[in-house]
């Protein structure tokens, strides 16, 4: 037999309803609920009755320890031990912990016996009144007695029978109750081998116990010693083991515990963190909804000022054309239908009204528009403590009215970022106060058109947008810079690219300085300027 962990395989659904994982009882299979019946210890010391065994569906697995072996000393000792082909391995998983368990040659009946929980079971029975226990001659009556010498339980028929016979008159039979105060009443273990023998030896080659007959027959010439013997140095190997096993268990239970204590703060982490992201989340709601009522009343105030605006309007040009109207109609009918002397008579007033008429200005287009804009991503301040994003402007930039501002307009110098404002009107000549209108700039050569200088322009969401660029080389660029797909006031314009300043590091030659009558600003074939202190050499 062999034992591989295995992932679990949902074996709980295996289980009967409420059955708890791992041998949580000794008596009682944890498959049928049961006492135990011919329990078998599986590898991995879990107990189930071999008929619950036998019903868990087998599966074949192919053993993968034949085959060729590895070249090297360690290879060519496993060589001896594996087989020489490859082999099925019939096996089943543990109902309990899901374990695979490779069977034997005889299959479930060839695993271990649990003697120790045939014990408890005996125990648990006698603990009922012998409940659950059947005779051990006939199989067929209740226990009443227990033979202490032949360590058998009897019915009453078969205990009248026990007394009768002669090997048997003076063995000890006692009645189940005076049992009750014993830890172990378990029966002989008789060798599978021989059933008529019981195990009373062990053989230390084969590291088994055996019975009387087994040491004359197959474990013939094996080294043994009466189970008794030997007890305590395979005993003292088994607690060794055991004792470097326990610290193992205390520290899975400490692990569990730290785990169990870690999940249970987690829980309430959890529960705290969902508490916090609520009330924010509640809190950012009644905010947003707030900033929505106000910029909803803010939209509503814009259109009844428009529309006012427009009614006003309308109402003055309604006016202004019925004026018109009858002026027209009357002068018309006048000079149509009058006489000469009615018109001469009336031409002062017509006149009159028609020049005043003709001399009232009037908009021939609405006094608003129609420009009303929502910017979601733009910074609407704080409400209730959030910031709030989402603003109604009613403004439209005019790149006419726009105004290009800084000193680096017109001149820059190679390899030095040179910078200017570009401040955005709309049609009044106002300020937007906001960004977020579509701006592009671009500077390039004038011999170098193909080749653009890479510009960056950042807005500062009032209005205003900085631009910055950095020539590699001297010359002449033009500089483009539209809104909206349209040049602001002044673009295109040409900048000069001079090249960099480098200070005077060495003596200027008196030609040079004569040359130019004295002055400091005076450029040495280098390209520096004259410095503070002049120094002069002779002429050549």
């Amino acid at each position: 037999m062999s034992e591989n962990r295995k992932p679990l395989l949902g074996f709980v659904g295996k289980l009967p309803s409420g059955t708890a994982l791992g041998n949580s009882g000794k008596t009682h299979c944890p498959l049928c609920m049961g006492l135990f019946k011919a329990p078998r210890l599986l590898p991995c010391l879990h107990t189930v009755c071999t008929t619950c065994l036998e019903q868990l569906e087998p599966y074949s697995v192919v053993d993968i320890r034949g085959g060729d072996s590895d070249t090297s000393s360690e290879g060519s000792i496993f060589q001896e031990l594996k087989p020489p082909s490859l082999q099925p391995q019939i096996g089943i998983l543990c109902p309990v912990c899901d374990t695979q368990v490779d069977l034997p040659m005889g299959g479930v009946k060839a695993l271990t016996i649990d003697h120790l929980a045939m014990n408890d079971v005996m125990l648990e029975s006698l603990r009922g009144e012998g409940q659950g226990l059947v005779c051990d001659l006939c199989s067929d009556r209740e226990v009443e007695k227990r033979c202490q010498t032949c360590r058998a339980n009897l019915c009453h028929f078969c205990c009248q029978a026990h007394r009768r016979q002669k090997k048997t008159t003076y063995h000890t039979v006692v009645d189940l109750k005076d049992l009750k105060g014993y830890s172990r009443i378990g029966k002989p273990i008789l060798c599978p081998v021989h059933p008529a023998e019981e195990l009373r030896l062990f053989c230390e080659l084969c590291d088994r116990p055996v019975c009387r007959d087994c040491v004359v027959g197959e474990h013939r010439e094996h080294p043994y010693d009466f189970a008794s013997n030997v007890i305590h140095k395979h005993g003292d190997s088994v607690r060794e083991l055991l004792r470097g096993t326990q610290p193992h268990v205390e520290a899975l239970e400490e692990a569990l515990a730290q785990i169990t204590e870690m999940n249970s703060a987690l829980q309430k982490r959890v529960e705290a963190v969902a508490a916090d992201v609520r009330t924010f989340s509640e809190g950012y709601v009644k905010a947003i909804e707030e900033h929505r009522d106000r910029l909803l009343k803010q939209l509503e105030d814009i259109r009844v000022q428009k529309e006012n605006s427009l009614q006003l309007q309308k109402a003055q040009l309604e006016q202004l054309l019925a004026d018109m109207r009858t002026g027209v109609e009357f002068t018309e009918h006048l000079l149509t239908s009058g006489s000469d002397l009615e018109i001469l008579i009336t031409k002062g007033v017509v006149v009159e009204r028609l020049t005043k008429l003709n001399k009232v200005e009037y908009s021939a287009h609405p006094g608003v528009n129609d420009k009303i804009r929502f910017s979601p991503q733009q910074r609407a301040g704080r409400c209730r403590g959030y910031e709030v994003y989402g603003t109604i402007n009613t403004k439209e930039v005019d790149p006419a009215k726009c105004v290009l501002q800084g000193e680096d307009l017109h001149r820059a110098r190679e390899k030095q970022t040179a910078s200017f404002t570009l401040l955005c009107k709309d049609a009044a000549g106002e300020s937007m106060g906001r960004g977020g209108d579509s701006v592009h700039v671009a500077v390039v050569p004038k011999d170098k058109k193909d080749s653009p200088v890479r510009t960056l322009v950042q807005d500062n969401k009032d209005g205003t947008y900085y631009v910055s660029y950095t020539p590699k080389e001297p010359g002449v660029y033009t500089v483009l810079v539209c809104v909206k797909e349209q040049h602001v006031q002044g673009s295109p314009f040409t900048v000069t690219v001079r090249k960099r300043h480098r200070s005077h590091t060495g003596v200027f030659h008196c030609c040079t300085f004569c040359s130019s009558g004295g002055q400091k600003t005076a450029r040495c074939a280098c390209g520096g300027t004259m410095p503070v202190k002049i120094q002069t050499s002779s002429s050549p």
